[in-house]
C-alpha cells in the first residue's frame, strides 16, 4: 500500500512511497502533526542515486517490525537533498556537530519545533562497523523522550544556537581580497598536493574542480607552479576508475587514495564542472587527451541524462540489478568476447587480468599511456586513441543491453546551470567553422571557433535554456525543481546564481540579447529575494518558508556556494552594464570570506575564482559591425579561442538595439569597418579594426 509520498514529484521520495513506514513528505501537515501527538520527528535525507541510502532503506525501512515502532512513536518525514538544499544545510550541519560527521542517509531526530537533539547517518539493522542497531537507536530515543525531556530540549536549544553562528556568516575582514591573499591560497593549494597519486586529501577523495578552476586561474596570473597539479590531477582522475572510459562521464568519488575504485553513482553537477576544468586545460595545454574527456563527457550528458525537452537530469544510481556497480564493471571474458582480436591490446592499456581489481572484475583504469602502448605494440602513436575509441564503442553496445541504473530524471535549476555555462564554453571551443552555417539574427556567426548553429553543444546549451525560463518559471517566478511538467514551490540563492551565469555564458556565444536580457532581469530579482543587508546572501528567499534559520553557507561543497556563485554573476553584470549597484553587494560578500579561503582553499574555490575576477582587471571588449559582414567573426573568433578568464565580451550590428548591454552603447565604427573596443577598470583603448591590432591589446 502507497504511503504519502506516492504523490511526490521526486524519484527518491517514490522510491520510499511502498515502505511501510508512514512517511510525510516534509510540510505543515508533518509539522503540525508532531506538535499535536507532542511526538519527535524523524528526519530522513537522502537522494536517489545514494548507494547506502538504498541499503538502509531495505535493511530498515522496509521492515515490517521496524516500520511499526517508527509509525507509532514518530513523526517519519523524508526528505530529498536534491529538493530542498535548505533543509539538508542545517541539518547537516547538525549532524556533523553532534555526530563528527556527516553523510546520507541523514538521520536525524527533531523536536516538534524543529531543533535537533539527536543525529546520526547510516545505522545497520543489528548492531556492526561499532555502531548501534537502527532499532536500538529508535528505542534510546523513545525512552530519553519519555523519561528526560528536559535533556532533549536542552540538546536542542544547544545545537540550535551552534547552527545560528554557524549558517550566519557575517563580516570577516573589514577589507576584501588581495592579490596576496590569492597566491596564499595557490601555495597552499600547492604545498597541500598529493603529488604520488593527485589531488587533494585522502580517501574517500573527490574531484576538486573549483580548487583546479583557481589554480588555472593563478597560472594565468603568472603563477609558474600552479599548472603542475591542475595537469597532474585531471589526468590522474581521467585514467583511474572513477573516469568512466566506455561512456565518458565521471563517477561521485574515489573509494580509495588512488582514483581506482570509484563509488558508481554519476551526477550532473560533477561532470558539468569537470567538464568545464578540462575544457580550459585543453585550452591552456593543448593536449588532445584533455579534449577527448571533455567532448566524452558531454556527449554522455546529451546521450544519457538529457530530456527530449532541453532539461538535463540529476544524476545516475550506482546500483543496477541491486549490486553498486554491475553495470559499469568487466570480465576478462566479457572483453575478449567483445574485442577478439583487439583484446590483447585493450587488456594491455587497462591492465586487466583474470581476478579483475574489484571483486573479481575489472573497474576500467588506464595502465599504460598511448606512447607505452605505440611501442609495446609496434604501431603509430596517432592510431593508438583511434583503436581504444573503436574498443570503447563496442564495448558501449554490448553494456547498452544491461539493466540500467536508475535515472533521477527531475531537473535542477541550479545544476542545469553550471551545465548551460560549460555548454555554452564548450560550443564556442568546438564549434566546426563550416562558412555555410547560418547566421543569427544579428547577421552574424559568432563561435569560438566559427559559426555555433550547426554545433551539437550549441543546440543542447539553447534547447536548454529556453526550456528553464519556460518550464521552471511558470508563473513568471523561479523555481528550483521539475519533473513530468511539475515544479515545486522552493527556490534558492544557487538557482538564479547559476542559471545567470550560464545565461551570460550564452550570451557571450551567440549574442543573442534575450539572454542577456534574461540574466538582467534574474539578477534585479536575485537582489531583491536574498540580499542580506550585513553582507552576502542568504540561501532562501525573504518570502520563503520560515525554517529553524535562515541559512547563509558560503562554503563550496560538492556544489559551489550560491554565495560564490553570486558574486561572481554580481562582478561580469557589472561589467557589461557599468552599474555599481552590481558590483558593491559582491565586494561586499567577498569579505565574508577572505580569511577563511585563504587559510582552507579547499572549501572555497569558487569564490578564489570570484575574487580573482574582482582582482584581475576584467577586459571589457565590445565588437560593432555592419549587419552581414563575416570579416568581424574572425576577431570575434580570436577573442574566444584563448582561455581568457577575465575578458567578457559583447557584440552587436550597428546600430546596437535598446536592449544591448551598456557596453555596446556610443561604439560607433571606424571607417565602416567591424571595430573592437576593449576597456580595463576605467580606461578604454583605441578602438582597432584588424586582427593584428586585436592581438596586441589582448
Amino acid at each position: 500500500m502507497a504511503n504519502r509520498l506516492s504523490t511526490s514529484t521526486s524519484p527518491y521520495l517514490l522510491q520510499h512511497s511502498h515502505n511501510p513506514v508512514d512517511w510525510l513528505p516534509w510540510g505543515e501537515e508533518a509539522l503540525a502533526k508532531a506538535k499535536t501527538e507532542n511526538k519527535p520527528i524523524f528526519l530522513s535525507i537522502g537522494y536517489a542515486a545514494c548507494h547506502w541510502c538504498h541499503v538502509m532503506a531495505h535493511e530498515s525501512f522496509e521492515d515490517e517490525e521496524t516500520a511499526a515502532f517508527m509509525n507509532e512513536h514518530f513523526v517519519n518525514i523524508k526528505v530529498d537533498r536534491e529538493e530542498r538544499p535548505d533543509l539538508d544545510a542545517i541539518y547537516m550541519q547538525a549532524t556533523v556537530a553532534m555526530s563528527g560527521s556527516g553523510g546520507w542517509p541523514m538521520s536525524v531526530f527533531l523536536t516538534p519545533e524543529l531543533k535537533p537533539f539527536y543525529a546520526g547517518t547510516y545505522f545497520p539493522p543489528v548492531p556492526r562497523y561499532n555502531m548501534p542497531s537502527f532499532k536500538d537507536v529508535l528505542a534510546g530515543i523513545v525512552r530519553t523522550w519519555r523519561e528526560q525531556p528536559g535533556e532533549v530540549f536542552r540538546v536542542g536549544d544547544e545545537v540550535s544556537n551552534h547552527l545560528q553562528q554557524t549558517l550566519s556568516v557575517n563580516a570577516q575582514s573589514d577589507s576584501g581580497f588581495t592579490q596576496a591573499h590569492l597566491e596564499a591560497a595557490a601555495k597552499t593549494l600547492i604545498d597541500s598536493y598529493d603529488w604520488g597519486y593527485g589531488g587533494w586529501g585522502t580517501a574517500p577523495k573527490f574531484p576538486q574542480p573549483m580548487t583546479i578552476e583557481s589554480l588555472l586561474r593563478r597560472h594565468y596570473a603568472g603563477h609558474q607552479d600552479a599548472l603542475k597539479p591542475v595537469v597532474h590531477a585531471l589526468k590522474a582522475m581521467a585514467r583511474g576508475g572513477m573516469y568512466d572510459v566506455v561512456g565518458g562521464g565521471f563517477s561521485r568519488y574515489s573509494v580509495d587514495n588512488f582514483w581506482r575504485v570509484p563509488h558508481f553513482e554519476k551526477m550532473l553537477y560533477d561532470n558539468a564542472q569537470l567538464a568545464r576544468a578540462y575544457l580550459h586545460a585543453w585550452q591552456v595545454t593543448g593536449d588532445p587527451f584533455f579534449q577527448r574527456v571533455v567532448t566524452e563527457t558531454l556527449d554522455f550528458i546529451a546521450r544519457e541524462m538529457t530530456h527530449p525537452d532541453g532539461g538535463f537530469y540529476s544524476s545516475l544510481d550506482a546500483d543496477s540489478e541491486g549490486e553498486e556497480g554491475r553495470f559499469y564493471v568487466w570480465s576478462l571474458e566479457e572483453i575478449r568476447a567483445t574485442l577478439k582480436e583487439d583484446s590483447d591490446f585493450f587488456e594491455a592499456a587497462y591492465g586487466v587480468t583474470p581476478r579483475g581489481n574489484w571483486e573479481g572484475r575489472t573497474v576500467l583504469q588506464r595502465a599504460l599511456d598511448d606512447a607505452s602502448l605505440a611501442a609495446r605494440f609496434k604501431t603509430d602513436l596517432e592510431s593508438v586513441p583511434v583503436k581504444l575509441a573503436d574498443c570503447h564503442s563496442k564495448l558501449l553496445s554490448v553494456r547498452a543491453a544491461r539493466v540500467r541504473p536508475g535515472t533521477d530524471d527531475k531537473v535542477l535549476t541550479s545544476w542545469n546551470g553550471l551545465k548551460l555555462a560549460t555548454l555554452s564554453e564548450a560550443s564556442r571551443v568546438f564549434a566546426s567553422g563550416t562558412k555555410q552555417s547560418p547566421t543569427n539574427e544579428k547577421g552574424i556567426a559568432s563561435s569560438g571557433y566559427g559559426p555555433p548553429h550547426d554545433n551539437i553543444y550549441y543546440k543542447l546549451a539553447t534547447h536548454n535554456a529556453h526550456f528553464l525560463l519556460k518550464e521552471l518559471r511558470p508563473d513568471g517566478k523561479l523555481k528550483h525543481s521539475w519533473r513530468d511538467g511539475k515544479t515545486t514551490n522552493e527556490v534558492f540563492l544557487e538557482d538564479y546564481a547559476a542559471l545567470i551565469l550560464g545565461l551570460l555564458e550564452l550570451y557571450q556565444t551567440d549574442f543573442n540579447d534575450k539572454w542577456f536580457s534574461a540574466a538582467k532581469e534574474l539578477t534585479d530579482e536575485m537582489l531583491e529575494l536574498f540580499e542580506d543587508p550585513n553582507g552576502g546572501f542568504f540561501d532562501t528567499p525573504k518570502d520563503g518558508e520560515q525554517l529553524l534559520l535562515r541559512p547563509k553557507d558560503v562554503q563550496d561543497n560538492a556544489t559551489p556556494s550560491g554565495n560564490a556563485l553570486a558574486c561572481e554573476a554580481l562582478l561580469k553584470l557589472a561589467e557589461f552594464t557599468g552599474e555599481g549597484r552590481y558590483r558593491d553587494p559582491a565586494e561586499k560578500a567577498l569579505r565574508l570570506v577572505v580569511g577563511m579561503a585563504t587559510r582552507y582553499p579547499t572549501a572555497f574555490g569558487r569564490w578564489l575564482s570570484a575574487a580573482d575576477t574582482a582582482l584581475g582587471g576584467t577586459k571589457q571588449v565590445a565588437v560593432v559591425y555592419e549587419a552581414g559582414d563575416e570579416s568581424a567573426a574572425e576577431m570575434i573568433r580570436f577573442i574566444q579561442s584563448r582561455y581568457r578568464p577575465n575578458v567578457i565580451i559583447a557584440a552587436s550590428s550597428h546600430p546596437p538595439s535598446d536592449n544591448v548591454p551598456a557596453l555596446l552603447k556610443d561604439r560607433p565604427l571606424k571607417d565602416g569597418r567591424p571595430t573592437v573596443y576593449v576597456c580595463e577598470g576605467f580606461v578604454c583603448k583605441n578602438p582597432v579594426t584588424t586582427l593584428s591590432e586585436l592581438e596586441e591589446l589582448l
